[in-house]
């Protein structure tokens, strides 16, 4: 079975389904292969909810990538006449000189962005069931909030069809050749051939990109909801989407939705994974063991009762920064990786940047800080 097409995209998750859409609407014949299917529960798009936001605290290089962003997911909404993203802002807190709050301070100061800055009892007195620890200093960020991501996904993947791409679910790519000046993709349904080759596979980068090897480790990331009522939580009540710097780690969490649970997470920790395809996704005893933890101490009003659960995977880089560029000796294969557990919100401007690259060569996004040359390859 073989079939030729402008390009491929390998792997049609968060990423792949955002670049299908930038391709198709380009006019270009592309065809995206899933091993999956859309918006599934195997990777690192899912779990209801992504938190959003501008002020940026990991690096402000990426500040620009995040208006372009913004103004991507508001054309989808348009697209899909439905709503992507909430604006219920963000409580940061840590440290006043912990990574968090100084990041998120700078890139304020550097892109003039509008964020509230508050004393621990002022954060206690505005969001009731919120400890926040009395030697952290807030930041309140009005313009942040959450996106649902299945629904983003779907909206991409959808958009993406109707534009033209040809996206084919159950299909496991297996490895792929330069060919020529294109390229050829071997699956377990056959070969496909094409122009040019987009590889967006998440935590299967790299069984699916030998060379360069890049230093990816992919970690097992649990999620929780949590039992609570009277509605204090609730997204509708003006409760924030919150993040945590403590000693222990990092952890975030949103406002409730159903007005019966909360969504909490460590973003830091996690058990290295061998093999994304058989990852334990139940309930261990020490996916617990941070969470509870820091429920007593931040969120009291929160139960210890675990009502569902989620697992999903991080594809980490050594310096938490993606991997966004064009491969170093097949101008024709771009990829897309390593986003380590905060790149969802970027899931438009940067299949934007991949259709760039596809279709005139070159792109004007501000990306170089993302180059995998800053990477030194893995050693066998």
């Amino acid at each position: 079975m073989r079939s030729t097409f402008d390009v491929i995209v390998l792997g049609v998750g968060g990423f792949g389904s955002a670049a299908c859409y930038h391709l198709a609407r380009r006019g270009l014949r592309v065809l995206g292969l899933e091993q999956f299917g859309c918006a599934h529960d195997r990777g690192s798009s899912h779990g209801e909810t992504r938190i959003i936001r501008l002020a940026y605290f990991e690096h402000p290089s990426y500040v620009p990538l995040l208006r372009r962003a913004y103004a991507l997911w508001a054309e989808l909404e348009t697209a899909m006449r439905r709503p992507l993203f909430r604006r219920s802002r963000l409580l940061l807190s840590g440290p006043p000189d912990g990574e968090t709050i100084r990041g998120a301070q700078e890139a304020a100061r550097l892109h003039g962005l509008s964020v509230q800055h508050m004393t621990a009892e002022e954060a206690r007195r505005a969001f009731p069931g919120m400890a926040v620890p009395e030697a952290h200093a807030v930041v309140l960020e009005p313009d942040a909030g959450f996106l649902h991501v299945e629904d983003c996904v779907r909206g991409h993947w959808e958009q993406a069809v109707a534009a033209g791409a040809e996206i084919r679910v159950g299909i496991q790519a297996r490895e792929w050749s330069a060919v020529g000046g294109g390229v050829r993709v071997r699956t377990d349904q056959g070969d496909f051939e094409a122009a040019h080759l987009v590889l967006t596979a998440g935590a299967w980068t790299s069984s699916l990109l030998r060379e360069p090897r890049l230093p990816l480790t992919v970690v097992r990331k649990f999620v929780g909801w949590f039992g609570t009522e009277g509605g204090a939580y609730h997204v509708d009540s003006g409760y924030p989407a919150f993040y945590f710097e403590q000693p222990e780690g990092a952890f975030y969490g949103f406002p409730s939705l159903d007005g019966r649970t909360v969504k909490v997470a460590e973003h830091t920790g996690g058990q290295p994974v061998a093999e994304p395809g058989t990852v334990d996704r139940e309930v261990r005893p020490e996916d617990l063991a941070s969470l509870i933890p820091f429920l007593r101490q931040v969120l009291p009003s929160v139960r210890e009762e675990l009502v569902r659960h989620s697992v999903c995977l991080y594809t980490l880089t050594p310096d938490r920064h993606f991997v966004v560029d064009r491969h170093p000796d097949w101008p024709q294969v771009c990829l897309a990786a390593g986003f380590s557990g905060h790149g969802f919100k970027f899931t438009p401007v940067v299949g934007e940047v991949l259709a760039d690259w596809v279709h005139t060569g070159r792109t004007a996004a501000p990306i170089e800080f993302l180059r995998l040359s800053r990477l030194a390859p893995a050693t066998a």
